[in-house]
């Protein structure tokens, strides 16, 4: 694993990336493709992710093969082909299709705070996934899912819940992925070894 940096993202070799933010010690995989994303602290994807259009929280943890965010066809037009909309590459005098690339990037997939999204799973646009949220490894996920629960399952279905509610509340109310970095290092072995009622009991205050 490299070395990651508050100053920068770590970009692996071969990826390909537009119009994309990234916050302090994140990394981006071999061969991944970002456009329209918006990554925050600590978070990173695997190799040969395809994340678009996608506001990921801290801490996310996308493994390999990811898809967030997949770009859809028209349905409800004569035909589906992208020449509809990728019109310039096809005629010199005929202009891309602006409103329809516009009305594709506003429909953002929202990724929340310390999620770990399987190898191989999708996230379809204008799903919000909840904070401390696990995504099974094949997954397609077509609807919401809430805070620290697991799904599975194509489409996803809720498996079971990571945390308790109570538990799951009470860790968000810490909102632990708001510490500076100095905090979290003071605090890396309370991570390792205390089960989340204890850590929530000894940093809850």
């Amino acid at each position: 694993m490299s070395r990651l940096r508050a100053d920068a993202a770590v970009i692996h070799p071969d990826c390909e990336i537009s119009d994309c933010e990234f916050g302090a010690f994140t990394e981006v995989g071999r061969g991944s493709r970002l456009t329209h994303v918006a990554m925050g602290d600590y978070s990173y994807c695997d190799r040969s992710c395809d994340l678009a259009n996608a506001e990921i929280g801290k801490f996310a943890n996308i493994a390999s093969f990811v898809r967030v965010g997949a770009t859809d066809h028209p349905l409800d037009r004569a035909s589906l082909h992208h020449f509809l909309y990728r019109s310039a590459s096809y005629w010199e005098d005929a202009a891309d299709d602006g409103v329809w690339f516009d009305a594709r990037r506003a429909r953002l997939a929202r990724i929340g705070h310390d999620t770990w999204i399987g190898h191989n799973a999708q996230v379809k646009p204008e799903v919000t996934l909840g904070h401390g949220c696990v995504v099974a490894a094949g997954a397609v996920v077509t609807r919401d899912v809430a805070p620290y629960m697991i799904v599975a399952g194509v489409p996803a279905r809720p498996l079971r819940a990571r945390l308790e509610p109570d538990l799951a509340g009470r860790m968000m109310a810490l909102a632990w992925w708001d510490w500076d970095h100095a905090l979290l290092r003071a605090a890396l072995e309370d991570f390792r070894s205390l089960r989340p009622e204890e850590f929530l009991e000894k940093h809850s205050g």
